[in-house]
């Protein structure tokens, strides 16, 4: 237990070990899954913890494949430059474990959200689109969407849903272009986007750091953060 009144824990579900944080002062209403890249782990989202709402649980699964560099990927690695929505199924399978746990069912959620860095934003771009009436609001940071995501959507799926896109000009992993088309794509499909293009690499600038902090506290309207 800490100052704000706060219980962290590892926890296994499913496939997959989560780092969790549960508020006990109230009764939670929001919970966040935070799907961290490649080469991470259940700690590496937590550097957004702070920036979240005190009030949700959040909980940061573990990828389910080991990489070659350490640490671990939402899928498999192979020669694919970028990869398909099908590349996600296994790990889409594991999301669906978590939501559906004793755990989560045991909790009276009104709202479902993620954010996703780099490969973990795919992942869940990838399980919106396949499941659009999960998440009412979704976050991508130095993000991408697969490549054949636009030929799933049909009509306005994720209508109605709160989108937030951060990326640097200088991302060296992930084109900023990709960032760019992801936001074309997610608004034809019905999302309120609100984008944050800033000067850096492959991380958040302090700019979209304080972005996603006002999109998390309804501060935020569609449109360009400059």
């Amino acid at each position: 237990m800490n100052k704000h009144n706060l219980q962290t824990s590892l926890l296994k579900i499913g496939k997959t070990i989560a780092r969790i944080r549960i508020p006990k002062n109230k009764k939670p209403r929001q919970l966040i899954l935070l799907l961290h890249g490649l080469t991470g782990d259940e700690d590496s989202m937590w550097i957004f913890e702070s920036r979240l709402p005190r009030e949700a649980i959040l909980i940061a699964p573990r990828g389910i494949y080991s990489t070659p560099w350490g640490g671990f990927g939402w899928i498999k690695h192979d020669d694919r430059i970028w990869p398909i929505v099908e590349n996600f199924y296994p790990a889409i399978d594991v999301i669906h474990q978590v939501l559906k746990s004793n755990f989560i069912l045991d909790e009276d959620i009104e709202e479902f959200s993620f954010v996703g860095f780099s490969q973990g934003a795919a992942l869940g771009f990838s399980f919106s689109i396949l499941n659009p009436m999960i998440f009412q609001s979704i976050a991508g940071l130095s993000g991408f969407i697969p490549t054949d995501a636009e030929n799933r959507i049909e009509g306005e799926p994720l209508k109605g849903v709160k989108i937030f896109i951060a990326h640097g000009t200088k991302d060296e992993f992930v084109p900023v272009t990709r960032a760019r088309e992801t936001v074309e794509i997610l608004t034809n499909a019905g999302g309120e986007v609100t984008y944050c293009e800033d000067d850096v690499g492959h991380k958040l600038s302090a700019a979209c750091f304080g972005g996603l902090e006002n999109f998390f506290a309804d501060k935020f309207t569609p449109g360009i953060i400059k």
